[in-house]
């Protein structure tokens, strides 16, 4: 058993892989992290089994590098029926932000990834076998009591508490809010297996009234079918060898392949009335549950672990105000409820039990390939909810800006001097940036913001257009972006622009403007002119926007 530590900063609950990526990025962040999980080891069966390049640009935040675990890019979702064949299909080939826009993987893999990096974290310590018992909270922080293997217990004092315990959460519970939502009345068998002779490469959803089965392929020559069970079919019943041979009798012999597991699952669309309370955070399932048909259970949880870690962090080391983390509930259950709203909106094309109506949804839904519009929201995935923010720590949008404030900034190649070329999000790093294009952003800056912008955390870095000469002025560093996507394509020559270190756009203006824009961005974080003492508590409020 290993020793714990008397008090931390922050306490994570759950070490799947959102509470394992929440650790790392605390840890990146140099926060006093705590993370523990009650199972001895990793659960080695599959489950997540889908990510976008969203979920890849939270991993990569974490410290995650590209070939760290096995990914299959998917270039297409395709829907099939029996009636009218293939009816839709969505264009996943290509990426985003550096990034595949869709991709499958091993849950097992990336965990061990996950925690081979906290291993040799000097800020946070993993307590495998140790479980939450209860906690209390008070103005002063969270008193957790914890449980070991051999049935020994002990006390932790954290400032914060964060809840990645699953559907299921203890935390949720102990702090009485509410789950809200349905649960599908249907079960679902889940078959993943390997070996399977003739794979597929994409993902595809037959919507069989009779049966709807989503099909997909996954790294180490692994394949998942989830099959729907008919009214009067038991778990026990399909868990069955011939029930599954029966099943997978299209596709592969039961003796030619390895079968690495089968499970009876019933899905639920399930929402937290708020992510917080006191000093204590729900994150991933435990905030929210989404039905798989748009693949964002987990890829929701990492949007979630980014978002609360940056201010967790600033909070912890004095750099912003506790306000700061009142921002969480309301930029994040927005945009996963619209996820759930899309999920829902799925499943109900993937599964219609009745002929006629299924006959009639999918007949529409291929007469809407014919219509523009219809068929890019579907085909190019606009469709899905855009990772910006309507309510948030960032400043009120501006017509006249080429950027989106509460929005993502655009990731893309760059490089510095001579050396190998990277993914912008490193050059900016784990930091608050103040970011020139084409300009250096400290020219103009008074010394005194200077001095708080630094205090804050503040950085500056400065991006130029591609084959313009490096020596540019006395911003922290100078990267030259490789394909226009940032300059001029993203921002004008003499832009500037303040990014959150989960990189969200928290302000923009001209290069003459940045006094303005750094006071501005200091009044939203609630930063104080003695900002960076660990533990001071900070007398100035946060004042963020509501669009």
């Amino acid at each position: 058993m290993s020793t714990l530590p008397a008090s931390v900063d922050v306490l994570v609950v759950g070490l799947g892989p959102a509470g394992a990526t929440m650790a790392n990025l605390l840890g990146r962040y140099g926060v006093r992290t705590l993370v523990i999980d009650r199972a001895a080891d990793i659960f080695t069966a599959p489950r997540a089994i889908a990510l976008d390049n969203e979920a890849l640009r939270v991993l990569q935040l974490a410290g995650v590098q590209e070939h760290d675990f096995e990914k299959i890019a998917i270039p297409h979702v395709q829907m099939y029926c029996p009636v009218f064949g293939r009816y839709s299909r969505a264009n996943t080939a290509g990426q985003l932000d550096g990034h595949p826009k869709l991709v499958t993987f091993y849950q097992p893999e990336l965990e061990a990834v996950l925690r081979a990096r906290l291993a040799n974290s000097e800020h946070v310590q993993v307590a495998t076998q140790t479980e939450l018992i209860d906690f209390t909270q008070d103005a002063s922080g969270v008193q957790a009591r914890l449980r070991h293997a051999d049935g020994s217990e002990g006390v932790v004092q954290a400032r914060y508490m964060v809840g990645v315990d699953g559907a299921s959460s203890l935390v949720r519970g102990k702090l009485g809010l509410a789950f809200t939502g349905k649960t599908f009345q249907q079960d679902w068998l889940i078959v993943d297996a390997k070996n399977v002779a003739k794979p597929i490469d994409h993902v595809e959803f037959i919507c069989d009234p009779h049966r709807p089965t989503p099909h997909m392929v996954a790294p180490g020559g692994r394949q998942r079918w989830e099959f729907m069970l008919r009214p009067g079919e038991t778990r026990e019943q399909m868990e069955q060898p011939d029930a599954v041979r029966r099943l997978l009798a299209p596709w592969a012999q039961l003796q030619d392949i390895e079968i690495e597991r089968i499970a009876v699952y019933r899905f639920h669309a399930r929402l937290a009335r708020t992510f917080q309370k006191g000093r204590v955070f729900l994150a991933g399932d435990a905030a929210h549950l989404t039905p798989p048909f748009v693949g964002q259970g987990l890829v929701a949880g990492l949007r979630d672990v980014a978002n609360l870690s940056w201010k967790l962090a600033w909070v912890c080391h004095g750099r912003a105000s506790p306000a700061l983390l009142e921002s969480y509930t309301a930029e994040r259950r927005p945009h996963a409820k619209a996820m759930i709203d899309l999920a829902l909106l799925m499943g109900r094309l993937v599964m219609p039990t009745n002929k006629l109506a299924a006959i009639a949804i999918h007949g529409f839904v291929r007469l809407m390939q014919y219509v523009k519009l219809a068929r890019r929201l579907i085909e190019d995935l606009q469709i899905k909810p855009k990772p910006e923010f309507r309510v948030g720590v960032f400043a009120p949008r501006c017509s006249g800006s080429p950027l989106l404030r509460g929005g993502l900034m655009v990731q893309s190649w760059v490089r510095r001097g001579q050396e190998a070329p990277v993914l912008s999000d490193e050059a900016l790093g784990p930091h608050l940036t103040l970011l020139g294009f084409g300009v250096d952003p400290l020219t103009q800056l008074d010394p005194e913001l200077r001095r708080r912008w630094s205090l804050a955390g503040g950085r500056s870095v400065q991006f130029t257009h591609r084959g313009q000469a490096l020596n540019l002025g006395q911003a922290t560093e100078v990267w030259e972006d490789l394909t226009q996507a940032l300059v001029p394509g993203l921002a004008p020559v003499g832009w500037l622009a303040v990014v959150r270190p989960d990189r969200t756009i928290l302000h923009d203006g001209p290069a003459t403007d940045v006094n303005r824009l750094v006071r501005e961005s200091l009044a939203l974080l609630g930063a104080a002119e003695t900002a960076g003492t660990q533990g001071h508590a900070l007398p100035q409020q946060s004042k963020w926007h509501v669009v």
